[in-house]
């Protein structure tokens, strides 16, 4: 997949803010403009763990009056195309994203990358790898699962797969459909967490690595739900400030997952750590009802929105 999105597919941007000044219009009446827009900087589709084709996602986002949606699934790009396809057509800004999977302090974390070039050879060359290890790791838990006398895991969580990723997400709905535990957080909590039997710890790459791809492929970085990763407000603080000491950019303060005291907890953090603050439902389809495209509070007072950066990708 070789497409200049960051250069070509955000046209429609450039047209639509033309008419706010004339064909000279000025970059203040555009930064007007983009804070009245309606923005989800997280989902997800089938490329990933998402039920919804990349068509289906942004025709839902349409419907849900999103202006601005980030596609940014797990460790791959492939659902950019088809999702800019559509976007261009339904007039909703694509953002093509990315979420990658991190490994640091023996803890799993997501960098989301916003902005980047689906093309860049640095960035599809890190992320092919950390599908192979999801591909290794899939099949892992398949086996471990069959030493703990469940079989046929690993067969069910494929067919579930729409996408060329199988996740964890895709055992947990074959679990529950073969009726081994009544709902997905069960089989989590039973089954793939640390110490159960289908657990397989991640070995992801590092933060320093997933910088340095998303920086290479023109895009801004963002640590995904951060509240959710339960650490201690000083570890917090180390990871941001490693993070930004690499370049990083800002914190979703609003997720789909975060509390409303982990909103005015992030946005604290985030105004004391002089952070862009972003705002993403991580959607993964509708069979989460309590998580809908687009409908997420406001950022907090005081919080300067990514979408302000100078390097944000629709200019």
């Amino acid at each position: 997949m070789n497409f200049p999105i960051n250069s070509r597919v955000l046209l429609a941007w450039q047209q639509r803010c033309q008419p706010l000044s004339g064909a000279h219009y000025k970059a203040v009446s555009c930064r007007m403009w983009r804070m009245s827009l309606h923005y989800d900087l997280h989902s997800h589709s089938i490329a990933s763990d998402g039920t919804l084709s990349p068509v289906e996602l942004v025709t839902a986002a349409h419907d849900a009056g999103v202006d601005v949606l980030a596609l940014t699934d797990h460790d791959t790009l492939d659902g950019l195309l088809d999702a800019a396809r559509t976007a261009r057509a339904l007039g909703v800004q694509l953002v093509p994203g990315v979420e990658i999977s991190v490994s640091w302090q023996s803890q799993t974390i997501h960098v989301l990358g916003l902005g980047v070039d689906p093309g860049n050879e640095t960035l599809q060359a890190g992320l092919a790898g950390l599908r192979e290890f999801r591909h290794w790791r899939a099949e892992e838990i398949g086996r471990r699962l069959a030493r703990a006398g469940i079989g046929g895991c690993y067969t069910g969580a494929r067919a579930l797969a729409k996408g060329n990723i199988v996740g964890r997400t895709h055992f947990a709905q074959y679990l529950v459909a073969a009726g081994h535990a009544r709902s997905v957080r069960e089989v989590f909590k039973r089954f793939l967490v640390n110490n159960k039997p289908g657990f397989v710890p991640g070995q992801w790459t590092s933060l320093e690595a997933a910088l340095e791809w998303i920086h290479t492929a023109g895009g801004l970085a963002v640590v995904a739900h951060p509240a959710r990763y339960h650490m201690t407000s000083s570890k917090l603080r180390r990871l941001i400030a490693e993070f930004r000491a690499g370049g990083g950019a800002g914190l979703e303060v609003v997720s789909g997952s975060h509390s409303r005291d982990n909103i005015t907890a992030m946005a604290s953090l985030c105004r004391n750590e002089n952070m862009l603050a972003s705002c993403g439902s991580d959607y993964h389809g509708p069979q989460n009802p309590w998580i809908k495209l687009g409908q997420l509070p406001a950022l907090p007072a005081g919080c300067q929105p990514v979408w302000e950066s100078d390097r944000w990708p629709l200019q």
